[in-house]
């Protein structure tokens, strides 16, 4: 009877085999990934067998008799009623009012609007008066 070493013949472990990048890597035996497909599987089923369990359990304690939803019905709020009293929401203070309307140019100033060119003038400035490097690398 031959007796198979740990190796092959040319000297290599028989697991290993070389990827793109010429490095080593162990191969999981046949019976490792067959292993791990079946527990994977064993998981999902176990998992749909719970979904499909916890779906029938409530049979139980609930019934498929139909229940009628009623609804209580507010009649007085649509029927024609008076006006009620007038409530001050203001409080202490007197009530304003005024007739017309008066255009908003009349009442708000506009804000002051400093052109584009005076702003780009005043940041070259800012700019040319800033302090620049002594040192100017030019690569």
């Amino acid at each position: 009877m031959p007796v198979h070493s740990r190796f092959c013949w040319d000297g290599r472990h028989p697991r290993t085999y070389e990827t793109a990048f010429g490095q080593t890597e162990l191969q999981p035996l046949k019976w490792e990934t067959n292993s791990m497909k079946t527990t994977l599987f064993v998981l999902c089923l176990l998992l749909c067998a719970t979904a499909a369990f916890g779906q029938n359990v409530g049979s139980g304690a609930l019934s498929n008799e139909p229940v009628m939803v009623a609804f209580s019905s507010h009649a007085g709020h649509a029927s024609q009623q008076p006006m009620g009293t007038v409530q001050n929401l203001l409080g202490q203070s007197g009530a304003t009012s005024a007739h017309g309307e008066r255009p908003l140019w009349e009442v708000v100033k506009p804000a002051p609007v400093t052109p584009l060119g005076d702003s780009a003038r005043t940041l070259r400035k800012a700019h040319d008066a800033a302090k620049k490097a002594d040192i100017v690398w030019n690569n």
